[in-house]
């Protein structure tokens, strides 16, 4: 029987992308049942914003609440998945004609679904979230939104900006989605994120549904 949830995670792995200057991930057998321990027992060496990963108002805002104080019911309900043609950056001038209301959960679907994860080496020119349409998405009041690649910042430009704009009105981040496999509309979401306490961010796994 086909599940109506849509993996929406990218897969962890040795060599995976990573952003430059983060640790790169490692996973490997502490204990392995092929060199005759009596279990195997993987190690995992990783930064907390490797793959499909959420931000915590921490990573960006001085005295910031941490992943562990995220309300559940921000990552659990019915999001609006937005298809971006825009191939540079998300703007207000794309963002007015959806009508973004108040408390919505937002998953943005641009270029870097398809052009990004097919690839271990970053991909410097992803589509981003300009620090104008952050700040529109905070005038409109918006608890959730999600980005399919590692950062809602540019590489270069509105990095810091973006960031500091949705974390300090409260809209809490996804980050590294692929979302390849779903189409623009309502869907509903789950995004669970490793409760760290203090953590500015943590990997999660996220799914979605049609509806």
């Amino acid at each position: 029987m086909t599940s109506p949830w849509i993996d929406i995670s990218v897969t962890l792995k040795n060599g995976m992308v990573h952003w430059p200057g983060d640790p790169p991930a490692h996973f490997s057998p502490a204990l392995d049942l092929e060199r005759g321990d009596p279990c195997t027992v993987s190690q995992i060496d990783m930064g907390a914003h490797t793959g499909t990963h959420m931000d915590a108002p921490a990573h960006f805002i001085r005295g910031g609440p941490g992943i562990e104080a995220l309300p559940l019911d921000t990552v659990i309900g019915s999001a609006r998945v937005i298809a971006i043609r825009d191939p540079e950056s998300i703007k207000p001038e794309e963002l007015r004609r959806h009508r973004l209301r108040r408390g919505e959960r937002i998953l943005f679907k641009t270029g870097n679904s398809e052009r990004c994860w097919h690839r271990d080496t970053f991909v410097e020119g992803f589509v981003y979230i300009s620090a104008a349409a952050a700040r529109y998405l905070v005038e409109r009041q918006v608890r959730l939104v999600g980005i399919d690649y590692l950062s809602v910042g540019g590489f270069r430009v509105d990095g810091m900006e973006t960031h500091q704009a949705l974390l300090g009105a409260g809209i809490w981040i996804i980050e590294g989605l692929n979302l390849s496999g779903v189409q623009p509309g309502r869907v509903q979401l789950v995004c669970l994120p490793l409760k760290i306490a203090g953590a500015d961010g943590a990997p999660c796994r996220a799914v979605v549904r049609p509806g």
